[in-house]
């Protein structure tokens, strides 16, 4: 998360800068405007086509979802029980979930883009460190749930250890032992499934940012370029 909020903070802090600097007259609000929605709709496209793949989360150390912190505390001791390959097969069936499911997750962001009103355009340039974040989590975290969640149950539901860690994880929930959060684990691959999807797309506008002449596009290599 902490990424999230730097790579967002600088590049939108600075598109900002643009928009009011004198100097930069000659980049309109518009052309920022434009800039911005390229910015986040090539964001969106690197992030689908990297997370979407075999191994697109298993094999990404930024992205891999671990088991929950209350079942990763007991790991050692599942292991000793000879449940070590059970544990190994859960942490390989929920990064495999997330790559499937976040595969539907492009025309979600791509329609969130689109319509993103004035005011949200002036969310995201003057609202600070985890605007972006923000941004997506509001427009599309619940159309993104629905979508993932499915893939996700369809999943987890063929691991027997996934069975019985939601039975433990309930019970421990309602004692206090375990975050509610995590009390489901469809629930909680899900969440990481968008977190590692956001991730990348901080990433991607990270990579704009530092090499807009890289950029490809036109608009992108005029605004982005203008930062330096």
């Amino acid at each position: 998360m902490r990424l999230i909020r730097l790579a967002a903070a600088a590049l939108f802090a600075t598109l900002l800068n643009v928009a009011q600097a004198g100097s930069l007259a000659d980049l309109t609000s518009g052309e920022a405007n434009s800039g911005l929605k390229e910015a986040l709709s090539t964001g969106a496209e690197f992030a689908v086509t990297s997370l979407g793949k075999e191994n697109g989360f298993l094999g990404n150390k930024k992205v891999k979802i671990p088991l929950p912190e209350s079942l990763e505390t007991i790991e050692k001791g599942l292991r000793a029980l000879g449940m070590g390959k059970q544990a190994d097969e859960l942490v390989v069936t929920m990064n495999r979930a997330a790559e499937k499911a976040v595969v539907k997750a492009k025309p979600i962001l791509v329609n969130a883009i689109k319509s993103m009103s004035v005011q949200d355009a002036k969310g995201i340039l003057t609202g600070g460190d985890d605007s972006v974040t923000k941004f997506f989590r509001k427009s599309t975290s619940e159309q993104l749930a629905v979508e993932f969640l499915p893939i996700v149950q369809e999943a987890t539901k063929k691991v027997d250890l996934a069975k019985k860690y939601n039975k433990f994880a309930k019970k421990g929930a309602s004692l206090g032992l375990i975050d509610k959060k995590d009390a489901d684990l469809d629930t909680y691959v899900t969440e990481k499934a968008m977190d590692g999807l956001f991730l990348m797309i901080a990433e991607k506008e990270k990579s704009i940012r530092a090499n807009p002449l890289g950029a490809g596009s036109d608009m992108l290599k005029k605004v982005f370029s203008s930062l330096n």
